[in-house]
């Protein structure tokens, strides 16, 4: 008959470094009048005996008080390791409080700092101009005057550059604080297409607008929605800056609820997509295009599409980047979730 009892090796696994032998391991050797007790690491003991099952009263005994000493160890070892656990928890948890609270002191900090250095720099630009307008009423030889109105016009253009770049960080890094209003998407297109066609059409693009006949109601500040949508058409329309003369640059702008791929979830969505027929994006650039300061275009900061996705995100909607519906250019969606009395109202089919 083989007997093995596995208290040691319990022990052993939860005590891996400090491997105490409570009990021993009492195994049939198979010999007449023999049994081993063997303890780990299993360094056998004769006794004699006549048969296996007249065990010796010591060996009950040391059994019966290794299994004790197993139940002991056990139950300070729990509680113990809970303490420890508690205690590590707790430490982690002041850690990342801490670590919450500097961040937090470092960004109000960066935000002061670049108000600090915006409003110089809206004095520079302006100085410029004055500057560059004395310049061209002054007695200075040709040469003269059109050499210093170049140098002028520099400063003038990377002093707003800079003061754009710090605009931008100021819109991404400041506190959103939503005018939630029950509104209709259409009238934010409409607005921001007429404040945006100008520019569309110096730019040589053609601006094309298409918008649901029905209400597309939501909850949102038609003014954050009106700053996403500026700066995703602004991304559309710089990227199609370097195509060659031949192409057309469209640029379309859409706006609808229950879109085809959301049309039987509940709650119900609004869309907004604007494509464009640029170069497009690759997979790794959809991915990582509302990230801050990613950026593939010269000049770029790459905070527009990363300020967008905040404030949509703001709404509890969603944006993505997606491939063209035609396989040329670069089609981004915004998500919305219809207002509850429009998302109560049948689908129009």
């Amino acid at each position: 008959m083989h007997i093995e009892l596995f208290s040691s090796l319990l022990y052993a696994g939860l005590f891996p470094a400090r491997h105490l032998h409570v009990s021993g391991v009492l195994v049939d050797t198979g010999t007449a009048g023999t049994i081993a007790t063997v303890g780990a690491p299993r360094q056998p003991v004769s006794l004699p005996t006549n048969a296996a099952e007249s065990l010796p009263g010591w060996a009950v005994l040391s059994l019966a008080l290794g299994s004790a000493l197993c139940i002991v160890a056990l139950a300070w070892w729990i509680p113990y390791r809970m303490m420890r656990l508690q205690r590590t928890q707790v430490r982690n948890a002041e850690r990342a409080a801490a670590e919450s609270a500097r961040n937090a002191e470092i960004a109000s900090m960066t935000r002061g700092l670049a108000h600090e250095i915006k409003n110089p720099l809206s004095t520079v630009v302006l100085n410029a101009q004055l500057l560059r307008e004395e310049i061209l009423d002054s007695p200075l030889d040709e040469t003269d005057r059109a050499s210093m109105s170049r140098r002028v016009d520099t400063l003038a253009r990377e002093a707003a550059r800079l003061r754009d770049i710090l605009t931008d960080f100021l819109r991404y890094a400041g506190r959103l604080q939503l005018d939630r209003r029950h509104c209709d998407l259409r009238d934010a297109v409409t607005e921001i297409s007429d404040f945006f066609m100008p520019q569309a059409e110096q730019a040589g693009v053609r601006f094309v607008v298409d918008m649901d006949r029905h209400p597309v109601i939501v909850d949102a500040d038609p003014s954050l929605l009106k700053q996403a949508l500026l700066n995703l058409l602004l991304n559309s329309v710089q990227a199609m800056q370097d195509l060659p003369e031949d192409r057309a640059r469209t640029l379309q702008l859409s706006v609808y609820a229950d879109p085809p791929e959301h049309r039987n979830e509940s709650p119900r969505c609004a869309a907004i997509d604007v494509e464009d027929t640029g170069p497009g994006l690759t997979q790794e650039m959809r991915q990582h295009a509302f990230e801050p300061y990613h950026t593939t275009k010269p000049g770029g900061n790459g905070l527009g599409l990363a300020t967008a996705r905040r404030i949509v995100e703001a709404h509890g909607g969603s944006i993505e980047a997606l491939e063209a519906i035609d396989g040329h250019g670069a089609r981004f969606r915004i998500t919305l979730p219809l207002a509850e009395t429009a998302s109560d109202a049948p689908v129009p089919r």
